[in-house]
């Protein structure tokens, strides 16, 4: 895996958590530094372990879906894609309440990086190569996706201050096709083009 697809799949699996970070910020237009902290740092936390977690998962059994793994990739990447378009549907809600209070931050930080757990799990079947093919480089993976992950929360919170909830739809519904493009890509290089 390359260094751009990479960074593509930690911009597209931080978009529900950019998304709460926007609203999170038209409630608490004028927060502290450590409420900005505590919101953008839990996103980006459990973006993180949830890649890692299903990565881990992944391999402990590869060795039984070698043959499909390529179709399991396709599978869990349109999954999200499609699951990411389907929640566009209907009227976005603003979170009412204090959003940077820690048990909203950790359901909203759990429920926004659900997703990054198949990703997670489908990194473990792709060919190690790129940065995948480096001493640890799921780890890198990880840790390169909660960074994106919290310096789009902190500038979502940001946004969501002086711009309100004007992105937030449009961007989770290009973050669905970009997945789905992935999964296609890696589908048909196993297939068509191997």
């Amino acid at each position: 895996m390359g260094i751009a697809y990479l960074l593509l799949i930690a911009v597209v699996l931080s978009i529900d958590a950019f998304a709460v970070s926007v609203s999170s910020g038209m409630v608490l237009c004028f927060t502290t530094v450590r409420q900005n902290l505590r919101i953008a740092g839990s996103f980006g936390l459990f973006q993180g372990l949830m890649p890692f977690l299903g990565y881990t998962i992944a391999r402990t059994f590869s060795s039984r879906i070698e043959s499909l793994d390529h179709w399991v990739a396709f599978g869990l990447l349109s999954f999200i894609g499609i699951k990411m378009l389907w929640e566009t549907r209907g009227s976005e809600e603003i979170p009412s309440g204090d959003p940077s209070r820690w048990d909203s931050v950790l359901l909203m930080a759990i429920a926004t990086s659900i997703d990054a757990l198949a990703v997670g799990a489908s990194l473990a079947i792709l060919p190690q190569s790129g940065i995948l093919a480096l001493p640890y480089g799921f780890v890198i993976c990880c840790v390169i996706i909660a960074i994106i992950t919290f310096l789009l929360c902190l500038c979502g919170i940001i946004i969501g201050c002086r711009f309100g909830n004007l992105f937030g739809k449009k961007a989770q519904v290009l973050g669905g096709f970009i997945l789905i493009g992935i999964g296609i890509k890696i589908l048909l290089e196993h297939t068509v083009f191997a």
